[in-house]
């Protein structure tokens, strides 16, 4: 025999307006997510095909003018690293946006520059084009940021600066010491190639001196550096010469950007002084830096004595 249902079982068995109003909401957020997450995905899609044609169009001759007058090593790199330099630029400066900093205009060649010692960073290799940068920042010369860093939040006490890179996408520099770094290409000091190195740490959410690494490389990176940095601090302590900027003994995120400075500013002393550095420098950028200076051809340059 059937028996009726009792009016607590009726309650627990038909919906509220409140349940329905409740389950309504969350279907439509959770269509807006998805519509959201579908948005995001076409959007980086088309960023991603807008990137790829940049660096198909034709390398503009005014650029390369500026690389070959103002970037000694341009001229001595390969045909075929040459090629992907120019590639690297393209997306480069398609995809970042520069701002000037107490009245600095941003001009082609403070782009081009700038996006030319980043990039030689990437050559070589299989990497995206620095995914979390956005924004670089150019003053016309030293300028003083708060040691709290660029957003605020400081204790008043400023620093003077040539450069900065921050994970939050931003990479701030001093318009003469790029110049200055780009033409001196051989004295071992090189802020663009300083800062952009700590962008490659930062990848992984971490300035630790240590970038993104294929996995069975990590041990020989950490024993070799940590060995390195080790060294250059107690050279610095009893203040030997060094060929590597003292600076880089300051911390682990420090020395790897000045290693990468001198990696591709004076190859031969570092190979010759610091043997595993170089390889493991070496292994990391895919390039061999001294068989560029090998095939340059003695010149003077400009601000160069004979």
């Amino acid at each position: 025999m059937h028996s009726p249902q009792s009016p607590l079982l009726l309650r627990a068995t038909a919906p509220s307006a409140i349940d329905l109003n409740m389950s309504v909401t969350i279907i439509i957020l959770l269509s807006g997510a998805a519509a959201c997450a579908v948005l995001y995905t076409l959007s980086k899609t088309a960023r991603a095909k807008s990137c790829k044609k940049a660096r198909t169009e034709p390398f503009p001759p005014a650029w390369e003018e500026i690389l070959n007058n103002e970037f000694p090593p341009y001229q001595y790199l390969p045909e075929y690293l040459r090629t992907e330099l120019q590639d690297e630029i393209q997306e480069f400066l398609f995809s970042k946006q520069f701002e000037g900093c107490d009245g600095q205009e941003i001009t082609d060649e403070i782009r081009v520059l700038i996006a030319a010692q980043a990039c030689v960073l990437l050559l070589n290799r299989d990497v995206r084009c620095y995914p979390k940068l956005r924004s670089i920042l150019v003053y016309p010369s030293t300028y003083v940021a708060n040691n709290d860093g660029l957003f605020g939040g400081g204790n008043g006490n400023g620093s003077v600066r040539l450069g900065e890179s921050w994970n939050t996408g931003v990479v701030v520099l001093a318009w003469d010491s790029v110049k200055r770094g780009a033409m001196n290409f051989d004295d071992g000091h090189n802020v663009t190639m300083h800062e952009f190195a700590h962008q490659l740490d930062q990848e992984d959410g971490n300035a630790d001196g240590a970038p993104i690494l294929p996995r069975p490389a990590y041990a020989s990176w950490a024993r070799v550096l940590s060995s390195e940095y080790t060294r250059l601090q107690r050279f610095t302590r009893k203040g030997r010469k060094t060929v590597m900027d003292r600076y880089g003994a300051t911390n682990p995120a420090e020395f790897f950007a000045v290693a990468t400075e001198t990696f591709f500013e004076k190859p031969e002393q570092m190979h010759k002084k610091h043997p595993e550095l170089y390889r493991e420098l070496k292994t990391f950028y895919h390039l061999n830096p001294i068989e560029w200076q090998e095939s340059q051809t003695p010149r003077i340059r400009t601000g160069q004595h004979a």
